[in-house]
């Protein structure tokens, strides 16, 4: 899996030169109604929310969710990163139509005006999963503490002022966490996860067609592949395709619902 990580390293990044990249621990509407003359007496149901147990678990090895019990394991997680900066709300929208779960990772840079959180708001609203994904995008190794602290906590204040609940997940910039930033975001009750493989930010790979292919007919598309994808315009266009081309490969899409979070 080495390769796959150094694949991913560039990720999200505006420079040519790689960040260095410790290495992993082994942790291994109510409905209106005409008005009536009379009013029956309201009768108090009780309701009963059933929890259900999780499907798949992450396995930290190589970042793929494995299933439990009789989970689909022929499924893979779909995760879009550097939200919603400005085809995030298209990319939900399309995905919604395909009934793709997703989880929409981020950026607190992007969730700051009134807009910018009516895009984030639309996006959970469509029923999508929201992971932190940091407030500026930093390097968290070349970070004090004190800063990290603040990269992350930022976003889960901002994300619960606008939803209603903190992100579940957690995605570092360049896929590199620290052991400071590993503690806080289980202490956030956040499930930590980087990647198995992703294109969207190699030159090679910005336009839709060379995208799809790759993404669909990569080596490292297994069972359980946690997919990176960006908010761009070339993956904004592609995500159709990319969908739709696994399907025919008969994968399933992995509900971020149902994987199993910190204990």
């Amino acid at each position: 899996m080495s390769a796959i990580i150094l694949l991913g390293l560039s990720a999200c990044s505006n420079v040519d030169e790689k960040p260095e990249v410790e290495k992993e621990t082994e942790e291994t509407t109510p409905v209106s109604q005409e008005p009536v003359e009379e009013v029956e007496e309201a009768v108090e149901e009780e309701v009963i929310v059933e929890e259900t147990e999780p499907l798949y678990h992450l396995n930290e090895a190589n970042w793929t969710l494995e299933p439990i019990k009789d989970a689909n394991p022929k499924a893979v997680l779909l995760t879009i990163d550097d939200a919603p900066d400005r085809y995030a709300v298209e990319m939900a929208k399309t995905l919604k139509e395909l009934n793709a779960p997703a989880i929409f990772f981020v950026n607190g840079h992007f969730i700051n005006t009134d807009e910018e959180k009516a895009n984030l708001k639309a996006i959970y609203d469509m029923g999508f999963s929201i992971g932190n994904h940091t407030q500026t995008h930093v390097n968290l190794k070349d970070s004090s503490e004190e800063q990290q602290k603040d990269e992350i906590l930022k976003v889960n204040e901002t994300v619960e002022e606008v939803i209603g609940e903190k992100p579940k997940f957690f995605r570092a910039p360049f896929g590199v966490n620290t052991d400071f930033s590993r503690s806080l975001v289980s202490q956030e009750g956040m499930l930590l996860m980087n990647w198995t493989y992703g294109y969207d930010w190699e030159k090679q790979y910005m336009d839709a067609a060379s995208l799809t292919d790759i993404m669909v007919n990569t080596e490292y598309l297994t069972n359980g592949a946690n997919l990176l994808m960006h908010d761009r315009e070339w993956t904004a266009d592609a995500l159709r395709g990319i969908v739709e081309e696994l399907r025919a490969k008969d994968y399933d899409f992995i509900d971020p619902t149902t994987i199993k979070g910190i204990e």
